[in-house]
């Protein structure tokens, strides 16, 4: 005990605890671990779901619908804006959702599991099938019916839910397995990204895609010039995003471009910040002899400003603004848009002759056809020696995975909305396709690789470094 004491002394050498902080970093610390484990984001989406779904199906639907419709805006001169919150939602606060999006997209692309045909060959062709398939299916549901313009609601894959539930598996599950289903959710989103792009726009305005249009060369402009400064991005993405709300092409895309042209490139290599910061740490450590006060000392200030320079420096601004973003978005912008779009009567007359074929169409793609297609065209990948098999897994994890890709959630609720958003009928029969779709295909998968890990036991996430 009393070693124990002496070691706990010598490690709390120059520490300042202030009378409370022990207590409350026991209260706040078991927080922090919660908002940035893997899963958390899944829970908070989850729970977000569950409220506004018991909102809507109770006495409370009232109220939560006039939450949704009520307007808020703003008027400058001329210029006035006022949307709906559902609408500021989706149209604006999800333009965060892509902006994040932006960035994986293109950290993937240029460095990560993207990056080269050896690396990407797998998650491309299975996120090729997964996303043609379910579209397919859909169509084949829909073909003579109103629902049609929905085809598009089955081709995308929610990474929050499907990675939450993947890292609960913990180590039945090989490491490997967890990064093939990112790149493969983040060539769906491309895909959807793509899809959004070409297929859902409104009538087009020729003025504000040609200012939209400027706006996008000044960031390239910017990236050009070697600007690594976030603000100027920032003010200019503003800007492109009210360019497009204008356009006709839906203003959330205002994200994933502004997010392209975000810097990939470091100011110092690795090398140069190792000796910049062995040397501003000798200075540091030379300035104490003189005064070893820091709130006194200017000089230990003033070097403590340059090291955090350089470690802004040898970090690219893509990566930076990639980790600043994950958090809020993945606990608050998700969440937010679950909760104004989530909260559909779960009616089962809502389920008729008109409005069966998207319910279906939906369960069928997500479910089966988000199966077939992945399973189908990783097999022809693997066959023809195109691609090969995850780091330690059996092709049975790939079904798995398969099914877990068919949670849909998020991003096939945003295309619901722009498919069948002038259509209440149509759009309440496609979000409850895509709940029981996802909920289906999410606990299958979970079943499928729970028993395939049974016996074997991986690194987890958790243990990696």
């Amino acid at each position: 005990m009393e070693q124990h004491e002496q070691k706990k002394l010598e490690k709390d050498v120059g520490v300042y605890y202030a009378p409370w902080e022990k207590s409350a970093d026991r209260i706040i610390t078991p927080f922090e671990k919660f908002v940035h484990h893997e899963s958390s984001s899944a829970f908070v989406l989850a729970a977000a779901t569950l409220l506004a779904l018991i909102l809507a199906n109770t006495a409370y639907y009232g109220i939560y619908t006039e939450l949704t419709h009520t307007k808020v805006g703003f008027s400058i001169g001329s210029i006035s804006l006022y949307k709906s919150m559902h609408h500021w939602v989706n149209d604006g606060l999800m333009a965060l959702f892509f902006f994040v999006i932006g960035l994986e997209l293109k950290r993937e692309i240029l460095i990560g599991e993207l990056s080269s045909m050896k690396k990407a060959a797998l998650p491309i062709f299975a996120g090729a099938g997964g996303m043609l398939v379910p579209a397919a299916i859909f169509y084949l549901f829909n073909a003579n019916g109103h629902g049609i313009n929905g085809w598009a609601i089955p081709m995308a894959t929610d990474i929050a839910f499907a990675i939450g539930i993947m890292v609960m598996l913990g180590n039945r599950i090989p490491r490997s397995l967890m990064a093939f289903l990112v790149a493969l959710a983040i060539a769906d989103d491309l895909g959807a990204v793509t899809v959004i792009a070409l297929f859902y726009t409104e009538n087009l305005n020729i003025a504000g895609l040609l200012l939209s249009a400027l706006f996008v060369l000044i960031l390239l402009g910017f990236n050009r010039a070697g600007l690594r400064n976030p603000i100027p991005y920032f003010l200019i993405a503003i800007g492109l995003w009210f360019a497009m709300l204008h356009s006709g092409v839906h203003a959330t895309l205002a994200g994933v471009i502004g997010a392209m042209t975000i810097p990939c490139r470091q100011k110092l290599d690795a090398n140069l910040f190792g000796e910049k910061a062995e040397e501003l740490l000798s200075k540091f450590n030379s300035s104490k002899q003189v005064d070893d006060n820091f709130s006194t000392n200017s000089v230990m200030r003033s070097i403590t400003n340059e090291l955090e320079e350089k470690l802004k420096e040898v970090m690219t601004p893509l990566h930076r603004l990639e980790h600043l973003w994950h958090v809020p978005v993945a606990f608050i912008v998700i969440p937010i848009f679950a909760f104004f779009n989530a909260g559909v009567p779960m009616e089962p007359s809502a389920i008729n002759e008109n409005t069966a074929p998207v319910f279906f169409g939906i369960i069928g793609g997500l479910v089966f056809g988000k199966l077939i297609g992945i399973v189908a065209f990783s097999w022809l990948a693997i066959k023809f020696k195109l691609a090969q098999l995850p780091t330690n897994t059996q092709f049975s994890h790939i079904i798995g995975t398969a099914f877990l890709a068919g949670i849909g959630f998020t991003m096939s609720i945003f295309i619901a909305q722009l498919a069948f958003g002038g259509d209440e009928e149509l759009l309440q029969a496609a979000k409850m396709g895509i709940i029981a779709a996802s909920i289906l295909a999410g606990s299958t998968g979970y079943a499928i690789l729970w028993y395939l890990g049974k016996k074997n036991r991986y690194q987890s996430s958790s243990e990696r470094v």
